[in-house]
């Protein structure tokens, strides 16, 4: 009988529907970045471009990057230390990436507080980017909502690390 199961089986269904559909979202973007590129440049070559195009690659990057944090911590496909969890099994494994798991999560949590807070900030004082003028904030917010997703995805990850922790050994 594993103990929180219920729990981390619900956190991780949301943590999965959640990190698909933001990835959804960023693969979306980055199609949207790489049309807009490849028709910006072609109509460079024939003399005209597209107003506003560095701005709109800008935002598209941001959101595609932001959007997909969470999904690869999913599949933990982020670079990690972990010379010290493959040194050992079981529990003391399971607490060496309880720690850099929690440690990561206190850091994200403070990035999207902060960039959430930047979001409401621009949109309080109607930040308007250089080119075309219009509003900044949706795009932070969007940055933050998938920094939010991969503190999801980290909390997943602290309460599956703590589960193995707190279980009794098998013998």
């Amino acid at each position: 009988m594993k103990l929180i199961d219920p729990h981390q089986s619900f956190l991780g269904q949301l943590n999965q529907i959640i990190n698909k559909g933001f990835a959804a979202l960023a693969a979306t973007a980055m199609l949207g970045l790489m049309f807009l590129t490849v028709v910006d440049v072609v109509l460079r070559k024939m003399g005209m471009q597209i107003a506003g195009s560095f701005e709109f690659i800008g935002w598209l990057s941001a959101m595609a990057m932001g959007l997909s944090l969470g999904y690869v911590q999913l599949h933990k496909g982020h670079v990690a230390i972990t010379a010290i969890s493959e040194r050992f099994r079981g529990r003391t494994a399971a607490t060496a990436e309880f720690i850099s798991s929690i440690l990561s999560l206190i850091l994200v949590v403070l990035l999207t507080y902060y960039t959430f807070r930047l979001g409401i900030i621009q949109k309080a004082s109607g930040s308007l980017s250089e080119t075309l003028r219009l509003l900044i904030y949706p795009w932070v917010l969007v940055l933050a909502a998938g920094m939010g997703a991969l503190g999801l995805a980290l909390l997943a990850d602290c309460v599956r690390s703590f589960t193995t922790i707190i279980q009794p050994q098998k013998t």
